[in-house]
């Protein structure tokens, strides 16, 4: 993901001691009031057009509390709380990662394991320099695999992939660099680490994490089979134009995104993370927080299933065609927030529940959520784009590294994911995976001495460090 994404801000402290909210003095809290919060949803819904319905989640020493403003669905009169359904996404994989931690807490799997001892016999997975993926590769996104796997259907990424396909694409794919050497973001490896666990468990993705996770925490609320109930409180999902969308279905990759839950189950789960409740699960919890990786980005680091910011923040986004999701905490300040959408828009909901954790933290301008540009590629001058390949680096400290494949010109943060670009003029790029656009600023020789990236409203520049 680009400097400035949907990405979230986290931290790391060690585990607090289990207390129950009752009997803890109240104080001010630093979150804004709830008249304040449902102001930042009418904005977002009614003049931004950027959802439906959101539903606001707050966890602190003095209670929870629970802010919701929009429609269940469009033409809809029904509104939402704290029980009204939502698609959440990759938090799924915060899930996962528990259920990992959980089962090593318990002596059934350990970290290091090879995912292939946790698989039926006869599967093959990719090696390289005669090291095996772990189960904390695939956790950590540190694997090799890439976002998706080869051999899927774009059209239905997630519907109609096979287990069949899954191990098929594992025995033929090549690793492109040493196993646990760099990050890269991998729905396929948390798929496959969801069906290790599974099939060392005995049972299916989804009773295994009601049996482990939402069983043991009273989330009756969560999980990837709806109940009648749950249906009944479904929100419609929408797409990024406001149009009902389909729900998403994981038959085999549920482990990167099939759960569904609510606000009050969300706030349950941070109650069990920040220490308000006893819980069993609680050594698994902080050994979550315990694992650090680095993500090639000075910002941000890897956990199990979560992701570390150094302002001290723990969380993770989520996002499916009709859905937003964003869960994290402070565990230094012991608050947390939920912030869950039924519109699958393309600036998601990050920034409000990062701004409710960090009011230093903006809010999104309303520039960020005007349809995007249309934008035209003309041919790449190859000589002039010698003069921009080289490295930049943000102020958060990440690095953008820019090359050139023949007449095909790329992008790519350290760790993640090589994007092209695409000219359309002299000095100003795109990207068609997203609404973003990279400006070049030159020197009289016509060599770049810096970059500036426009995403979601924000003008970002970046310095040449090469």
């Amino acid at each position: 993901m680009l400097p400035g994404g949907a990405r979230v801000s986290c931290g790391f402290a060690a585990l607090l001691a289990a207390q129950t909210l009752a009997g803890q003095a109240v104080e001010t809290s630093p979150v804004p009031p709830d008249s304040e919060i449902r102001k930042m949803l009418v904005d977002r819904i009614d003049a931004n057009r950027q959802s439906v319905g959101i539903v606001v989640g707050v966890i602190e020493p003095r209670g929870r509390r629970i802010v919701a403003y929009g429609n269940l669905n469009q033409g809809d009169p029904r509104t939402l709380n704290g029980d009204t359904v939502f698609e959440i996404g990759s938090v799924t994989k915060v899930f996962t990662s528990l259920l990992l931690s959980d089962m090593v807490q318990r002596g059934e799997v350990g970290l290091t394991d090879p995912v292939s001892r946790h698989l039926p016999a006869g599967v093959k997975t990719p090696q390289r320099n005669g090291r095996q993926i772990t189960l904390l590769d695939l956790s950590t996104h540190t694997s090799g695999l890439p976002r998706m796997p080869t051999n899927f259907n774009p059209d239905k990424p997630y519907a109609d992939y096979t287990v069949a396909q899954l191990y098929e694409f594992l025995a033929s794919y090549q690793l492109p660099r040493d196993i646990g050497a760099q990050y890269e973001y991998s729905n396929v490896g948390a798929g496959l680490l969801a069906n290790a666990l599974a099939f060392r468990a005995g049972m299916d993705y989804d009773a295994l994490v009601r049996a482990r996770i939402t069983g043991p925490l009273g989330m009756k609320d969560t999980g990837i089979a709806l109940s009648a109930g749950m249906k009944a409180r479904l929100a419609g999902g929408h797409d990024d134009k406001l149009k009902p969308t389909a729900s998403w279905n994981f038959p085999t990759l549920a482990g990167a995104g099939a759960i569904t839950s609510t606000a009050n189950d969300m706030l349950t789960f941070l109650a069990a993370n920040l220490g308000y409740t006893t819980t069993p699960l609680a050594p698994a919890m902080a050994a979550m927080l315990v694992v650090r990786h680095p993500s090639g980005s000075a910002a941000l680091d890897l956990g199990l299933g979560w992701q570390f910011f150094t302002d001290g923040m723990v969380g993770h986004n989520g996002g499916t065609d009709g859905y937003r999701s964003f869960v994290a905490f402070y565990p230094k300040t012991r608050i947390g927030v939920v912030v869950l959408s039924n519109a699958g828009t393309a600036a998601g909901m990050d920034d409000i529940g990062r701004h409710l954790l960090d009011p230093q933290v903006p809010l999104l301008p309303a520039e960020a959520f005007q349809p995007p540009k249309e934008h035209t590629a003309i041919p790449l001058d190859p000589v002039s784009l010698d003069g921009y390949v080289g490295s930049y680096q943000f102020a958060s400290n990440t690095i953008l590294t820019v090359t050139r494949e023949g007449s095909q010109a790329f992008i790519q943060v350290a760790g993640q994911t090589k994007y092209e670009i695409f000219a359309e003029s002299a000095r100003d790029y795109f990207l068609k995976v997203e609404d973003s656009q990279i400006t070049f600023e030159v020197d009289s020789r016509g060599r770049a001495t810096s970059l500036v990236l426009h995403r979601n409203g924000l003008n970002q520049q970046a310095r040449r460090v090469d």
